[in-house]
């Protein structure tokens, strides 16, 4: 089994990366899909972050309201860190639960957003990380998610630099570009990989 981080910042394009390796084959986990899956209504997870930040992150339908969540912890470092004390504990379990649930042969990309930030790259065989421009970045935010400037700004200060993620990788593909383009580099990525897996 390979196990290969995958990472970047918020809007570098690294689900598009994702959903590319899986194409391939790859085993992808992906940690922003279980952080919300280990908050949903009626879970532990959801019941720990009300008794931390109180009724007020709670939507009328029960779930979490994670647009107010963010504004609240992407502001505070404080608040950040008690988040992610309640939902990091629970997103290990399931991730550990996932892989142990692999083939023993796969290669098994984990899309971790805060890799980096976490220190957690000696866990993984290969880290890959997707890098664009900060600009780049701020356009995609705004553009397709609709975030204002502040807010998308804050969420790109909360994260680890370009540099700090580089530093820790061992492939680094660049997404400034086109679509085309970054399909082509993950392709090339993949044939590394499945040679490093030894396939």
């Amino acid at each position: 089994m390979l196990k290969v981080g995958l990472t970047g910042g918020i809007g570098s394009g690294k689900s598009e990366v994702a959903a590319r390796l899986a194409a391939h084959g790859a085993v992808v986990i992906d940690a922003d899909r279980i952080a919300r899956e280990v908050v949903e209504p009626g879970t532990p997870g959801l019941a720990a972050v009300v008794a931390e930040f109180g009724e007020q992150v709670l939507l009328p339908d029960g779930g979490m309201d994670r647009e107010r969540v963010g504004k609240i912890v992407f502001s505070d470092p404080d608040r950040l860190k008690a988040l992610n004390a309640i939902v990091h504990p629970l997103v290990g379990e399931r991730m550990q639960q996932l892989m142990d649930a692999a083939p023993g042969d796969a290669i098994v990309v984990y899309d971790v957003p805060l890799l980096t930030e976490n220190g957690l790259a000696e866990m993984y065989d290969v880290v890959v990380v997707v890098d664009a421009p900060v600009e780049t970045q701020l356009e995609r935010l705004t553009g397709r998610r609709g975030m204002s400037e502040h807010d998308a700004r804050a969420r790109i200060a909360a994260q680890a630099t370009r540099e700090q993620r580089r530093a820790v990788a061992h492939h680094v593909i660049d997404n400034s570009g086109s679509l085309a383009a970054l399909r082509e580099r993950v392709d090339a990525l993949w044939d590394e990989l499945t040679a490093a897996a030894g396939r």
